[in-house]
Order: structure tokens, then C-alpha cells, then sequence
């Protein structure tokens, strides 16, 4: 046998069990090293991202007449300003509204658009499901043109009511996820149950299949209600003057001055959307522990 059968051999079925775990031992090395690799660039990539909190949250809190960063010192006058000036809390207070109509509209919409989507067996059900969600995907400056030209001819601009149609058809897609997510696993034997002890559609609807469902539809109203109330682009075309949203004040607010309280306004919305989110969180888990629980209770 040749040297090299001999080497073969050597680690091949009869090497000693030290010499087979060396190779083993070389692809976890590679192995961690790649997944270190992986998690510093992902680290690197989020720090990226969150870094302007840690600027926008001090400066907001900042003694400073203008932006200035580190603050010299600390004071509360930005968010004074914001709640004393007219103009700020105005463009709050519609921004409210309009996110409000928003949240209501789109959760009606899009619960009923999820339930036909997911139960329904019709042609053309994934066109247009891809329909419905397209906003998500379409560019907002695009959308934000169609609307404009669309409400310049029927003389809409600058409307609240426009404002509520025009940031539903962009909240409705988030509606439709949410609640297509917590109807793919719904449990339909509890729907037959109740018709077969004598519920009609309405009522199974509204004494089963909504309870069960419920925290996905709320979880699609929270997205509903923050899209609109953060939206800028499609604000800009549409709200003209007698519509100004926060967004929109805000905007204008770094257009013609360099104000502090555009701090402040950008903290809250910061604190605003970390709710949301983690509200969101926990709705998913409250949806979690019911799809696993109500199965076992039926078993």
C-alpha cells in the first residue's frame, strides 16, 4: 500500500477517535467564526439605525436656544413650546382626528377584505389580494401623485375627510396582513359548533370568530392608526393649507427654521411608535396563547 493509501487510512475508519474530532472540532471553528461574522455585521447595521435616537432625545431635553449637540444642559422648554403654541398643537390635535378615522375605516375594510381573502374560494383571489396589499410595496411619492391629480379634479385638496381616505388606502394593506395572519390559523370546528347549536352567521361572527380573532384586528388597527398619523409624502400633495397635519408642520418647521421643538415632536413620536410596537407584541402572544389553547380545550 502507498504512502498516500496509508494517510487514507490513517484518518479514514481506523484513525483513533483524537484524529476524527479534530476535523469536527475545525467546521465549528468555521462555523462560529462565520455566525460572530454574521452577528457583528448585523450589530453594526442596527447601531447605524438607532443611533439618531440616542442624538434626537438629548437635544430634545437640551437648555440650548438652538440645535446643539451634546446639550449644555437640561430643560423642558422645547416640549413647553410645543404644548403652548397654537399652531403645534392644532396640527397634533388633526393629526389625531385623521389617524383616528383612519384606524376605524381601514379596521372595518380590511377585516372585512382578510376574511374574504383567507375563506373565500373565488378566481382571481390572489390577484387581487396582491391588489390590496400593493401599497405597501408601490413607492409613496407614486402614490402620492395619482391621489393628488385624482382629488385636483374633484376639488379635495386640502380636506381633512381627503386625508382620511387617501391614508386609509395605504393602512388597509396592514389591516389585511394582521388579520389574514391570525385567521389562517383559526379553528373553523368552533364556527360549525355554534351554527349547529342554533347561532346564525351574524351571531357566530360577532360571539366567536371576532372574540378569537380580535387581537390581530387590533394589532391591524395600531399599524392603521401610526401610518397615518406619521405620514408625510402623501400629505404634502394633498393637505394644502387647511390641512396641515404634524408631519406636514414638522416639515415645514425644518424648511424655514431650525427649531428644537422638532425634537421634542420627533421624541414623542419615538415613544409613541415603541408603544405601538411592543402593544403589537403583546397582542401577538395573546393570539399565540389562544390558537393553541382553544384546540385542546375542543379535543
Amino acid at each position: 500500500m502507498s504512502a498516500t493509501g496509508e494517510a487514507r487510512q490513517g484518518v479514514g475508519v481506523g484513525a483513533s477517535p483524537r484524529a476524527r474530532v479534530r476535523p469536527a472540532r475545525a467546521a465549528r471553528r468555521r462555523v462560529s467564526l462565520g455566525q460572530g461574522l454574521l452577528y457583528a455585521v448585523t450589530g453594526l447595521i442596527l447601531f447605524y439605525l438607532v443611533f439618531p435616537i440616542f442624538v434626537v432625545i438629548p437635544v430634545s431635553f437640551s437648555s440650548a436656544k438652538y440645535l446643539q449637540f451634546p446639550p449644555p444642559g437640561f430643560s423642558l422648554q422645547w416640549y413647553e413650546k410645543y404644548l403652548t403654541r397654537s399652531d403645534w398643537t392644532g396640527a397634533t390635535w388633526l393629526s389625531v382626528q385623521v389617524a383616528a378615522g383612519t384606524a376605524l375605516l381601514a379596521t372595518l375594510l380590511g377585516t372585512l377584505a382578510a376574511l374574504a381573502l383567507v375563506r373565500g374560494r373565488f378566481w382571481g383571489r390572489d390577484l387581487i389580494n396582491a391588489f390590496v396589499v400593493s401599497p405597501m410595496i408601490i413607492p409613496s411619492i407614486i402614490v402620492a401623485i395619482g391621489i393628488y391629480f385624482f382629488y385636483a379634479r374633484i376639488q379635495l385638496i386640502g380636506s381633512p375627510f381627503a386625508l382620511v381616505l387617501a391614508h386609509t388606502a395605504l393602512a388597509v394593506p396592514f389591516v389585511v396582513v394582521n388579520v389574514s395572519a391570525t385567521l389562517v390559523g383559526f379553528d373553523e370546528r368552533l364556527e360549525y359548533a355554534a351554527m349547529n347549536l342554533g347561532a346564525n352567521r351574524r351571531q357566530t361572527f360577532l360571539k366567536v370568530t371576532l372574540p378569537l380573532i380580535r387581537p390581530g384586528v387590533l394589532t391591524g388597527a395600531l399599524f392603521a392608526f401610526v401610518t397615518s398619523f406619521d405620514e408625510l409624502i402623501v400629505a404634502l400633495f394633498i393637505s394644502g393649507t387647511g390641512a396641515v397635519t404634524l408631519p406636514r408642520k414638522m416639515w415645514d418647521g425644518i424648511r424655514q427654521e431650525i427649531d428644537p421643538t422638532i425634537a421634542a415632536v420627533s421624541t414623542i413620536f419615538i415613544v409613541l411608535s415603541v408603544l405601538v410596537l411592543v402593544s403589537a407584541e403583546l397582542l401577538r402572544q395573546r393570539s399565540e396563547r389562544l390558537r393553541t389553547a382553544i384546540p385542546t380545550q375542543v379535543e
